[in-house]
């Protein structure tokens, strides 16, 4: 039979086996083993040594640390003592003051109680005052004295100066010397002193330090103890011990109970004379041993046995720890070793023999194992292996097979841990889409075909109570069925297959919401709807600023409606005024027809003054502002109120400014008028009107609008009356809104107000006291800007003009109003001029070419042609620098962009227009600026 290279390497080994192990015996295993057991001997004491040692020095770390904590413990436990004193004589003052007592006499009380006060051992309060003075000590030799009578004078500038740090600190913690209450000998103490400035005193109490130190005395002993115990359980070869000393001699622990605990000073080593502990001190931390001979406890005062200790110092206990052991006990093990070797020598030469002859035997073992394991594989068990590592055939077989094995495993594992990290990423996806659902601002819900919550977000759980487990999985009709009624055909619709849109509106927290919601069908691949999504977006916001733009829009068209009619409506008063002022001068001896005339004259006036208010709401009335003393202003507004006020209403006022306020007087003046003539219609039983005037910075304030930040003056007037209704605070500011009885209104008395507000850049609000009645607060700007003078058209605030004053003097008169432009021809007649007239502008303008006599211009604004009234104006003003020029209007949008072309309003009287061209018949034309 051929030789495989299995058989070969087999005789090979049997015969290397037998070999190695006679040389390894005889020639070299023997000493060297014996020689390294010595060594590890010797080593095993040291490293007994070292590990008590270490157990030692871990025991004073942990005693330090406990000092420290100790020390720690007693800080945070006076601490707490001064935290109870301070909060019992807190209750205490607040008691003594509802009980009407002063707070120095409850303090006294209180420093008299602190007196008594003990806890611990000996614990205690005291209180010095900032002049180190002790107000309070349980000892009545120091209780009412200063510190510095303390008997001993360099103790007492330290506690004077330890109570001035703390006081300057506010607390501390400080140690001096202080004898305990039933003992006079001062010992050391920690205190912890806090001060309290409300009061004018400190508190201090603390601890006597021995009382610390008896407690890590005790903790020392306990660490003796346990080291006691420890080395009794230590041996070092077979009778090797350890023990313990101190520097003075002291035996701490030793396992021989005759030396335990006493001082071994008096052992001598017979061979050198000295204590046997000085030696092992001198050998201390030194790395070396010390060799000396010592009696055995089997042979005592006999001293031939040679030993070897090594000694450790512990500083922070002072310590000393020695190992110590016979030499022979060490070599003993050594021997026994090398015997034993020789006995295994022997056994593995026996044992070679007999695996020679079952190795044939045993050769298909490997076989067999590889085939049992393949089979575990086979039944799942991938981390079955042969374990067969050699270099032959069969070890080739068994590294392929366990190579294969594992890589199966590792392909396996990668994909459970692919499958892993895919599920992970799929759960951190979810929570993420989650949190985003969480996060935006609507409302989102799944239901199934059941009306069953599968899902929702958390601003859609905000609706039922904040969680979403007590959404998720309930019916809608179970969690709101009013909801459900409500929605019920939108519901229907979408669950058909419908998208749907509407608006939903419920009450939460006391609030209407406004939502806008969509409901989307999910269909499945069939096509039937098995759930509906839907999203809810807040509009409420959106809601309200288009309620407040309408209203804006609406508040805006009705001001440029009264301003369009204003402007027309002058033009028909000035006819109409104008004629009725001629029929009276031409009937004025006769009573009959001035009884009907001068009623229409009163009716054109109050015409013209309802105008005035239509202007002032649409917030075209020219204004004319000027510095205002409001303490003046208020005191003229107050006489003027009083007489038009019943007895049983009272009026107050109160100016806390001295800051003048740029604004027309007499606009401010009629609006505060109107507001106290509304408060007191508020008030048929009587009541109290208040006015207060104060100057205001603003940075953020929201009252009609968004106050624009500034200085203001602030405006208040508030009465006892009924206050505003809900529909008087909604629509008070429209034009001919009243609450008053049909006929004692026009309704634009607020209206009047609001405009000449916003027409100052002013705000204003509406509210109701809370204690009853209303309040209107008026913003007026500090800084506001002055308005364009103009000419009045009311005859009593001109001087009276000279009639018959024109001299011949031709004026040009450009007017498209037939009638009223051969009215105000006549009323130039009358005044002494020549009248050139015109119907349009181009007309007018061809005759300012073609006519040089014309000496002045009297002209309409708006009239039909190329140019308007100011061009017109420019125009006679640049071919006759000398002429006068004079524009009338009753649009309230105009006012003249030139100081030398003065405007005069419609409707005007006759001496209004006297007035005026008087003042500029009169006037030098040299440019300079008009001052009407």
């Amino acid at each position: 039979m051929k030789s495989t290279r299995l058989v070969t390497r087999f005789f090979g080994v049997i015969m290397m086996i037998v070999a190695v192990i006679f040389i390894t015996v005889y020639f070299y295993s023997v000493p060297l083993v014996q020689n390294e057991v010595y060594a590890i001997e010797k080593n095993s004491a040291r490293l007994a040594l070292n590990n008590v040692f270490q157990l030692a020095n871990k025991m004073y770390a942990n005693m330090e640390g406990y000092r420290q904590q100790a020390v720690d413990s007693h800080k945070e436990r006076l601490r707490n003592v001064i935290d109870m004193a301070e909060a019992h004589i807190h209750n205490r003052l607040q008691l003594a003051v509802r009980q009407g007592l002063s707070q120095q006499s409850a303090l006294n009380d209180i420093l008299r109680d602190l007196q008594s006060f003990r806890y611990g051992r000996d614990g205690y309060l005291w209180v010095a005052d900032k002049n180190t003075m002790l107000l309070s000590h349980p000892d009545p030799t120091f209780s009412g004295r200063p510190l510095k009578d303390v008997p001993d004078q360099a103790r007492a500038v330290v506690l004077e100066n330890m109570v001035l740090e703390a006081i300057e600190a506010g607390d501390g913690f400080y140690e001096y010397r202080w004898q305990r209450l039933d003992e006079g000998e001062p010992i050391d103490k920690l205190s912890y002193l806090k001060y309290f400035p409300q009061w004018g005193f400190l508190i201090g109490t603390g601890l006597y330090l021995d009382d610390l130190e008896s407690e890590i005395q005790q903790r020392r002993q306990r660490a003796i103890d346990t080291m006691r115990e420890a080395m009794n359980d230590i041996r070092v070869a077979k009778s090797g011990y350890l023990f313990i000393f101190d520097k003075s001699g002291h035996m701490i622990a030793h396992p021989n109970a005759n030396i335990d605990d006493t001082n071994a000073l008096d052992l001598i080593d017979p061979a050198s004379g000295r204590p046997i502990l000085e030696e092992l001190i001198e050998v201390s931390d030194s790395n070396k041993e010390l060799h000396y001979l010592w009696d055995r406890p089997s042979d005592p005062g006999n001293y031939i046995y040679e030993k070897i200790s090594v000694v450790r110092s512990l500083q922070g206990f002072d310590w000393y720890i020695c190992s110590s052991v016979y030499v022979d006990e060490l070599q003993r093990s050594s021997l026994q070793l090398g015997q034993r070797i020789l006995a295994i020598g022997l056994f593995s030469i026996m044992l070679a023999a007999v695996l020679g002859i079952l190795f044939v035997n045993r050769i298909v073992q490997p076989i067999k194992q590889l085939a049992l394991t393949a089979e575990r594989v086979n039944n799942g068990d991938l981390r079955a292996e042969s374990g067969i590592r050699r270099d032959d055939e069969v070890g080739t077989l068994a590294h392929v097979f366990d190579t294969m094995v594992r890589q199966l495993r590792r392909n396996i594992t990668n994909l459970d841990r692919r499958v892993r990290e895919r599920t992970e990423e799929l759960a951190q996806m979810e929570e993420r889409q989650r949190l985003i659902l969480d996060a935006l601002p609507a409302q989102i819900a799944y239901l199934d075909n059941q009306l069953t919550y599968i899902f929702v977000n958390q601003g859609y759980a905000d609706l039922f109570g904040g969680d979403k487990s007590q959404v998720t999985g309930k019916r809608l009709a179970d969690l709101s069925p009013h909801m459900l009624r409500d929605i019920q055909q939108e519901v229907d619709r979408c669950l058909a297959g419908e998208e749907v849109h509407y608006e939903y509106r419920f009450q939460l927290h006391g609030r209407e919401i406004i939502t806008r919601r969509l409901l989307l069908p999910d269909l499945n691949s069939d096509g039937e709807v098995i759930g509906l999504l839907n999203l809810s977006m807040d509009i409420t916001n959106e809601k309200e600023a288009e309620r407040r733009l309408m209203e804006a829009q609406r508040m805006s068209a009705a001001g440029q409606l009264a301003g369009g009619l204003a402007h027309d409506f002058n033009n028909l008063l000035s006819i109409i005024q104008g004629n009725l002022m001629v029929l009276r001068e031409r009937q004025q001896h006769d009573d009959t027809q001035q009884a009907f005339i001068a009623p229409a004259i009163r009716a054109t006036q109050r015409g013209a003054e309802l105008t005035s208010r239509l202007l002032t709401f649409s917030r075209n009335q020219q204004l004319t502002p000027g510095n205002t003393d409001l303490e003046q202003l208020m005191k003229d507004c107050i006489d003027l109120i009083s007489s038009s006020l019943p007895k049983n209403i009272q009026l107050h006022y109160q100016v806390d400014t001295h800051q003048p306020l740029f604004v027309d007087v007499a606009q401010l003046e009629n609006a505060l008028v109107n507001l106290a003539l509304n408060a007191r219609d508020a008030m048929p039983d009587g009541g109290d009107i208040s006015f207060s005037v104060s100057q205001r910075s603003i940075s953020y304030l929201r009252l009609d609008e968004q106050v624009a930040p500034g200085d203001y003056i602030e405006i208040s007037v508030e009465d006892s009356g009924s206050g505003f209704s809900a529909e008087a605070l909604n629509q008070a500011y429209e034009p001919f809104f009243t609450t008053k009885s049909r006929g004692k209104g026009s309704g634009l008395g607020l209206s009047m107000v609001y405009g000449f507000i916003k027409q100052s850049r002013g705000y204003i609000q509406l509210s109701n006291r809370a204690q009853g009645g209303a309040c209107v607060q008026i913003l007026l700007p500090a800084d506001s800007i002055p308005a364009k003078n103009e000419l009045s058209t009311s005859s009593q605030q001109q001087p009276e003009p000279t009639m018959d004053f024109g001299g011949g003097q031709l004026i040009l008169l450009a007017e498209d109003e037939d009638d009223l432009r051969e009215l105000i021809r006549h009323q130039l007649t009358d005044l002494g001029f020549r009248v050139l007239d015109a119907s349009d502008a181009d007309e007018a303008q061809q005759l300012i070419a073609s006519v040089d006599a014309i000496d002045g211009l009297v002209s309409d604004i708006d009239m039909p042609g190329k140019l308007s009234g100011f061009e017109l104006a420019h125009l006679f003003k640049q071919g006759k620098p000398q002429g006068f020029t004079l524009l009338i209007s009753g649009n309230p949008d105009y006012s003249s962009d030139d100081a030398t072309i003065p405007l005069l309003r419609k409707p005007f009287t006759c001496e209004a227009l006297a007035s005026a061209l008087q003042h500029l018949s009169h006037e030098p034309q040299s440019g300079e600026q008009n001052e009407q």
